[in-house]
């Protein structure tokens, strides 16, 4: 208790809630006290949620903190409820492509009781089925999540980008699978500028980038259904998702497309095949007109806004191995200096859960 009174007289000393008149933080400390929680304004969630993004140390991204939207969902009631909100979510910040940012709050966590929450770790993701020759057919990192939608029932047709469902948790029942509408997934299909070949490879990825599993703090209140989204870096894409060996691991059939020398890693076949898959990412979501930023643009992005940070007095924690690219990280400027060191504990922030 004593940390959620903290947190809560904290938040409402922000300059950014400045403009509330001094009793609210009184009235809010004191209804915390006595009964362990309050309600929140709209716009305080929302300005509490602006603070998560701005104080989140692994997020490049957060120079944009303030064009942060929310979707207010606290008055639902059941799981088919919140997948509704969920489809909604995705209707908004898709946004024909130019993604907006976004964050949904459900219901607020009550000490005690059992909760909403989204199992998922993203809205959309890939499912990822086991052979029985060892091999996997789709997206590795997502074998658990696919085998436990199975196990309640889900059936995928066994495609390398098969769409997962959603799964929800909800305080009156188990968790359940709710298949993501066709229409709502915006995907992008990849082909190279200069390689005919690369469109038949069928590589595809999706344009929302919408995490689901950590809870949301803000003022003492903790929020454990609140997925929210950016937009992608292209190497999220090309230099991890798609490249990773325990991922879809795609390097070595575009080395060999391209003729390249793999007897040795010294032919440093694997950069260059790295950066052309890069470059099929960048140019078909630019083509598709689908918005992500390149890892050049979001790393001089980010020194600019911790610039301004440092010029407003404010920290600036920072997770320095999530900030910077999984490919030509030295030449780009977050790579040749120093940050704050990360603090788990400032709030708002998002949150990681314990049981995730």
């Amino acid at each position: 208790m004593e940390r959620r009174l903290r947190d809560c007289d904290e938040f409402f000393r922000y300059p950014e809630l400045g403009h509330l008149p001094a009793q609210r933080r009184l009235s809010a400390l004191a209804e915390l006290r006595e009964t362990g929680t309050y309600r929140q304004t709209a716009e305080e969630i929302l300005i509490g949620a602006k603070l998560a993004w701005r104080n989140h140390a692994r997020c490049v991204g957060r120079k944009h903190w303030r064009s942060l939207k929310l979707l207010d969902a606290r008055q639902v009631t059941s799981a088919d409820e919140l997948a509704g909100v969920c489809w909604e979510h995705l209707r908004l910040a898709t946004n024909g492509g130019a993604i907006q940012s976004m964050v949904t709050v459900g219901p607020q966590r009550v000490p005690g009781r059992r909760e909403f929450r989204i199992v998922s770790t993203q809205l959309i993701r890939y499912a990822g089925y086991r052979n029985g020759d060892g091999t996997v057919t789709g997206d590795p990192a997502n074998i658990a999540a696919t085998e436990q939608a199975q196990a309640l029932g889900w059936r995928g047709e066994r495609t390398p980008f098969d769409v997962l469902p959603v799964l929800i948790s909800a305080p009156d029942a188990e968790v359940r699978y709710f298949e993501v509408p066709r229409e709502l997934v915006r995907e992008v299909d990849l082909a190279h500028p200069d390689y005919p070949w690369f469109g038949s490879l069928g590589l595809k990825w999706h344009a929302l980038p919408a995490v689901s599993n950590m809870d949301l703090d803000i003022g003492g209140i903790t929020y454990p259904f609140a997925p929210f989204n950016g937009w992608y870096v292209g190497t999220e894409i090309g230099a991890r998702n798609l490249s990773d060996t325990d991922r879809y691991n795609m390097l070595p059939l575009i080395a060999d497309m391209m003729g390249l020398d793999t007897s040795s890693v010294r032919t440093l076949w694997r950069d260059k095949a790295l950066i052309e898959l890069n470059h099929a990412v960048l140019h078909s979501f630019r083509a598709a007109g689908v918005h992500l930023v390149d890892h050049h643009t979001v790393a001089k992005q980010f020194c600019d806004h911790a610039e301004r940070e440092a010029a407003a007095g404010r920290r600036c924690p920072t997770d320095w191995s999530w900030i910077n690219p999984p490919t030509s990280s030295g030449l780009t400027p977050t790579f040749h200096r120093y940050y704050d060191e990360p603090d788990l504990d400032v709030r708002p922030n998002f949150v990681k859960r314990a049981d995730a």
